[in-house]
């Protein structure tokens, strides 16, 4: 695992209808997803949402100022992480984690260690993630690697399961 990602698996809870059970096709859930209490963030900047299709990959890109925190709750994705921390223990290791239906969890990423991800589902994979800092348009943090980047060499055709 690349030093100073996080993964906390989430609970899912089972929801309480309203209506009677009878009138309830399927039953819901609930999950808590990020708490302030938790320390998984150093502050809070902003949530951002995104959609992306099946075989859609979104890769890779990292930040100087700002951690991310990934949540995936609907289709299923690979989360390819790269450390490219000068100072890391881990620099240039590369982290696989598989994440949505079922596979609930919150991913933080910490700056430095460059992050995208590949749709493996069917369904789209619904991400909301988390940053440490606000988006600032004017003057982006987000350094970009080419998905397909020889130094960090991740194949994106494996087969991921």
């Amino acid at each position: 695992m690349i030093d100073g990602v996080k993964i906390k698996e989430l609970k899912v809870w089972p929801d309480v209808p309203d209506t009677p059970e009878e009138e309830t096709h399927k039953p819901g859930f609930l999950m808590e997803v990020l708490r302030s209490d938790e320390g998984l963030m150093e502050k809070y900047g902003q949530t951002t949402f995104t959609v992306a299709y099946k075989d859609t990959i979104k890769a890779f890109h990292w930040h100087k100022k700002q951690d991310d925190l990934w949540f995936m709750p609907t289709g299923k994705a690979v989360i390819v992480l790269h450390d490219l921390r000068e100072e890391s223990p881990t620099k240039g290791e590369t982290q696989e984690i598989i994440a949505g239906v079922d596979n609930y969890k919150l991913v933080v990423i910490p700056k430095g260690v460059a992050h995208g991800y590949k749709v493996l589902s069917d369904e789209p994979v619904l991400l909301f993630y988390h940053t440490t800092e606000p988006y600032n348009a004017d003057n982006p943090d987000e350094e970009r690697v080419p998905y397909n980047d020889s130094k960090i060499g991740y194949d994106w055709s494996r087969v991921v399961e």
